[in-house]
């Protein structure tokens, strides 16, 4: 692994760049204006562009909220959500037909379309999650107990993040509900970073591509799975689990992943 002081020492060697949203381009709260200055970059030389989101939403809500952050149409052209693949299997009722909804309102356009098929959970084919419930966001022995009858129905992760950072408050996402319902005994389908099937949707095997991520779990094991090169961006979702540069070597090795390059930030 080698620190990377500015991505143009490398952009030629890549045609395509899968970049992480959340920790890279923005923080939950505001954009980073030194990653849009990359972007604005690559885009004038004709670099293309994914960005490649667990975002447990469609890629059309998460293009709004980018808007909404002051991100210009011209750099969204390309997004790809783990909620975008999550809703054409569910529109297709690969897991069945009914689905209890385990997280946030917010999150219902992932199954719009199918919005009359939601029920209970006794009731349910399967369990969709795509996040915790707005009242219970703390309380993860709430979710033990609600979900220790029902380990006989898949669980549907939307976002298989463990946690993120809002500003500087971490939250708990859905993989970290997975993470439950697993040690329950119940059977996980994922959908997004690391699963190949979401990077098939990106690039073909002709393009010569690079991930960009804060988070080794999902952004940089995702990248080891397709044999691609990476960038991990340190100023993110691990940024409390090392205290020096040298630290980086024993992170890698506890996630049992490997990146080629890293910055504490996407810097041009």
């Amino acid at each position: 692994m080698k620190k990377l002081n500015h991505l143009a020492e490398i952009y030629k060697n890549y045609d395509t760049y899968i970049i992480d949203l959340w920790g890279v381009i923005h923080n939950g709260v505001r954009l980073n204006l030194k990653a849009i200055e990359a972007v604005k970059n690559l885009i004038q030389n004709k670099r293309k562009i994914v960005f490649l989101s667990n975002a447990p939403r469609p890629s059309k809500e998460v293009k709004l909220f980018l808007q909404n952050l002051g991100m210009k149409n011209q750099y969204l052209k390309n997004i790809m959500t783990s909620g975008e693949a999550a809703m054409l299997a569910l529109q297709k009722e690969s897991y069945g037909k009914f689905f209890y909804h385990l997280g946030p309102e917010r999150d219902s356009a992932v199954f719009f379309k199918i919005k009359g098929n939601k029920t209970s959970l006794e009731k349910c084919n399967f369990i969709l999650c795509t996040g915790l419930f707005a009242d219970q966001e703390e309380n993860l022995n709430y979710y033990k107990n609600l979900l220790k009858d029902h380990v006989a129905k898949k669980l549907i992760c939307t976002n298989p993040d463990l946690t993120v950072h809002r500003g500087d408050v971490e939250e708990y996402c859905a993989g970290t509900i997975a993470k439950i319902f697993k040690s329950l005994g119940g059977e996980i389908i994922y959908f997004g970073k690391p699963y190949k099937e979401i990077y098939k949707m990106c690039f073909n095997e002709k393009e010569k591509v690079i991930a960009i991520g804060d988070n080794l779990n999902t952004d940089i094991k995702g990248a080891n799975n397709m044999k691609i090169d990476s960038i991990f961006i340190s100023n993110g979702v691990h940024r409390s689990e090392f205290k020096q540069e040298s630290d980086l070597e024993d992170l890698s090795n506890k996630y049992k992943v490997k990146f080629n390059y890293h910055q504490s930030e996407l810097v041009w």
